[in-house]
């Protein structure tokens, strides 16, 4: 029986270990399984990729509606902290319907916004159209997404994750290039009309997560007795005496009731839970610099005298090197020498993140550029791939949805603020260099945490486990012993 105390118990702490799962069936592993990744695949890459390629029209639509540098960065801030934001409601709606027809809803709202959008004629109507619309359109396309690829898989979930987040590079290498010639030739407007209806083949992928066939183990009827009922509620109005008592366990049972019912929509208790802490503090503090160089990446260059294609090619390059490195990086994930440890490999690629803005200023013309969107391209591959593998890992995957709701409605803080802040510093200096170096502080700095807390997390855990195996082995032996003396010390007939 674990250590208790007041408030919580030893396993709310504790992390579930990585081949095992509590999920009530096994999951196959493959099969049918592979098409939800695909599907998944596109809802994910659409999530992602859709926020960073409008930055393409950001030099546009800013001398359109003369606007700050700060103002236009709003328009992928708020459409970003929409899809955070939108997590929770996403969770909720997943937990009661399913993956499926969130998704597909999710891909109309897209479409919704991109349409309304393309009428706009101030950008307080594109924060509306596009952030808040096409934000919580996007939130409903990824939540869901992420959550089932945890019902189909457990040995290969991390390689599943590697491959499904792999679709944010492909759609934005496809994109950027898209959006520049769309925008050569409709205009912004006529282009935004366009992208609505692309962006409906979510709805298509929505359809292929069909809900995974579960052998559930059967479970023995445990069900405690109603309170108004049965044999306890007639001996409760036989004896006077005890009605007290009776009223004040039915008022402890509905109670709980409630509680069980809230937790059934968000788990809150994962707030006890040390590795979930240890994410959500890290996170809110990385995601102040995680989105903003990939926003500015093609204003930068245009600032630098790069002309319209090569520095929208430069998006192109980086979304190349992020495809790669995201299955690789799932792969790698899933080897026997860094799944019992992954946490210090997320760790390490946050840290590479950090270093890499650190040092992009350093960057001289177009050539450097381009080397900065070969690593930057590698370190965020790495880290999108393991982003939420880490906290499938840490909850796991029974917990999975209600956890990323959690983090996403969190986070959507510093994603709202990140851009627009990023922005301003370039508006004050007159120089993206600022910038950078101040998003690779806010990369670098929780990639240090990280390993100094996971070291300690992992410690604890060792102990912990050492503390129950020593606790089973003690139950034994007063077990052999009572087994023992019992025979001594009864009296022969």
């Amino acid at each position: 029986m674990p250590f208790t105390c007041s408030y919580f118990t030893v396993d709310d702490w504790n992390m579930p270990p990585a081949a095992e799962t509590s999920l009530g069936y096994t999951p196959p592993d493959g099969g049918y399984g592979w098409a939800v990744v695909f599907g998944s695949f596109i809802s994910i890459g659409f999530s992602y990729a859709f926020p960073k390629s409008l930055t393409i029209y950001f030099k546009e639509i800013q001398q359109f509606f003369s606007v700050s540098y700060s103002d236009i960065a709003w328009v992928s801030s708020v459409m970003l902290a929409s899809m955070y934001a939108g997590g929770p409601v996403s969770s909720i709606l997943v937990n009661r319907y399913g993956s499926r027809p969130v998704v597909m809803v999710g891909g109309v709202m897209v479409f919704s916004g991109m349409v309304l959008a393309s009428f706009g004629t101030s950008i307080i109507h594109l924060y509306l159209c596009v952030g808040v619309i096409g934000g919580f359109g996007l939130a409903f396309n990824l939540q869901p997404a992420l959550t089932i690829i945890g019902t189909y898989f457990q040995v290969k979930r991390p390689l599943a994750n590697g491959l499904a987040m792999t679709g944010s590079p492909v759609l934005l290498s496809t994109l950027a290039p898209l959006n520049q010639f769309l925008f050569d030739s409709f205009g912004w407007k006529g282009s935004f009309l366009i992208l609505g209806s692309i962006v409906l083949n979510c709805c298509v992928a929505g359809a292929l997560m069909r809900p995974v066939n579960k052998s559930v183990k059967p479970r023995p009827n445990s069900e405690s007795p109603k309170c108004n009922g049965g044999e306890e509620g007639e001996a409760a109005a036989a004896d006077p005496s005890m009605q007290s008592t009776t009223r004040l366990s039915e008022k402890k049972q509905n109670e709980s009731n409630c509680q069980s019912c809230l937790n059934k929509f968000i788990d809150f208790s994962l707030f006890k839970h040390r590795g979930f802490l240890i994410y959500l503090v890290g996170n809110v503090v990385m995601f102040f610099g995680f989105f903003a160089p990939v926003v500015f990446l093609t204003p930068y260059a245009k600032d630098m005298g790069v002309d319209e294609y090569s520095a929208a090619f430069l998006l192109s390059i980086f979304a190349l090197v992020d495809m790669f490195v995201r299955p690789l990086t799932g792969f790698l994930g899933n080897t026997k020498w860094i799944r019992p440890r992954i946490q210090y490999f997320f760790s390490f690629a946050v840290s590479y993140n950090g270093v890499c803005h650190l040092l992009c200023p350093l960057a001289s013309g177009y050539t450097g550029l381009v080397v900065y969107a070969v690593f930057f391209g590698s370190a965020f591959g790495m880290l999108s791939a393991l982003l939420f593998e880490v906290l499938m890992d840490l909850v796991g995957a029974q917990r999975f949805s209600t956890a990323v709701g959690l983090v996403t409605i969190i986070e959507c803080a510093p994603v709202l603020l990140g851009p627009p802040l990023s922005g301003a510093l370039v508006d004050i200096f007159g120089d993206y260099k600022y910038m950078y170096y101040a998003c690779g502080v806010f990369m670098l700095v929780p990639g240090i945490y990280f390993f100094i807390m996971h070291y300690y997390n992992y410690k604890k855990l060792e102990e912990e486990r050492r503390q129950g195996e020593a606790a089973e082995r003690r139950t034994s032996e007063d077990l052999e012993m009572d087994y023992h003396d019992k025979p001594m010390n009864e009296p022969h007939e």
